[in-house]
């Protein structure tokens, strides 16, 4: 896809995070709002991954370790076809598979996520799998930057350098906003480029909203052979709906019918734009 077809598909993906958010009156919206050009990214060029490969021993793997977020995530699901749109009008309700976190019986979902911090031991365990049984695959892994407290996320990053598993790329979704306030004062990780490149990995700022920067990023791993490699994109919580950008309140928070009509009226005069 071009930067244009990209950036369009976002604009379609946002529209379609808050029709079930608003639908089901539950969702992290803030936070898929932010992550989601990433996983437009990843899906519409990265990912060696379709419905009809998801068995596939050699697939690349997503997972997703900031699994409140899963709204975007299913959004992007249905697009490629590993299930019909239709069913995310479950979301949320009794019985529905479509529940609040990333489930495996989700077709698509490679992990249930949700417990903070899991994320990225869980992809390391993929990425030193495919260096022992000599497979190709490679393993990406998108983490929010409020839960980078959790000590598991420490030692999955020491033992990817150990391994020297240059087949992982971990995404953090730098918004910079966690549920009960900035990262900065909940709980401050900076620096996290020194903290990580410290630990032996190879790391690159992007902004997390610029298709170019995130295709140029993805396109150059593992950024050093025998490094596992890290993305710091720089996101907006909210992105794309005035009212809800850098708002800690949209960490989790539903639209009323107004505030709705005005994020969707928002959202198609950025395609005419």
């Amino acid at each position: 896809m071009t930067e244009k077809e990209l950036a369009i598909k976002s604009v379609e993906y946002r529209k379609k995070i808050l029709k079930y958010i608003y639908a089901a009156k539950a969702g992290h919206t803030g936070g898929s709002l932010s992550c989601i050009d990433i996983l437009n990214v990843l899906y519409n060029h990265v990912l060696h991954v379709s419905p009809q490969d998801f068995s596939s021993p050699n697939r690349d793997r997503y997972i997703q370790s900031k699994g409140h977020t899963v709204e975007a995530l299913y959004v992007v699901l249905a697009d490629k076809g590993f299930f019909p749109e239709s069913d995310l009008e479950t979301l949320c309700k009794y019985k529905s598979h479509y529940i609040g976190h990333p489930t495996k019986k989700v077709h698509g979902v490679e992990q249930n996520t949700g417990a903070l911090g899991h994320g990225l031991s869980l992809s390391v365990g993929n990425a030193l799998a495919a260096k022992m049984d000599a497979r190709s695959y490679r393993v990406f892994t998108l983490l929010g930057d409020g839960e980078l407290p959790e000590g598991s996320n420490w030692e999955a990053a020491l033992t990817a350098s150990h391994y020297k598993l240059d087949n992982l790329c971990a995404i953090i979704d730098h918004n910079k906003l966690q549920i009960s306030g900035r990262t900065s004062e909940v709980c401050n990780t900076d620096p996290i480029d020194e903290k990580f490149e410290s630990f032996g990995w190879a790391v690159k700022h992007v902004d997390g909203h610029d298709f170019k920067a995130l295709t140029e990023a993805f396109d150059s791993i593992p950024f050093e052979k025998g490094k596992p490699s890290l993305i710091i994109a720089h996101t907006i919580k909210g992105k794309g709906i005035s009212y809800m950008e850098d708002q800690l309140k949209w960490h989790h928070g539903v639209p009323n019918p107004e505030q709705y009509a005005q994020a969707i009226q928002e959202l198609e005069a950025a395609i005419v734009n």
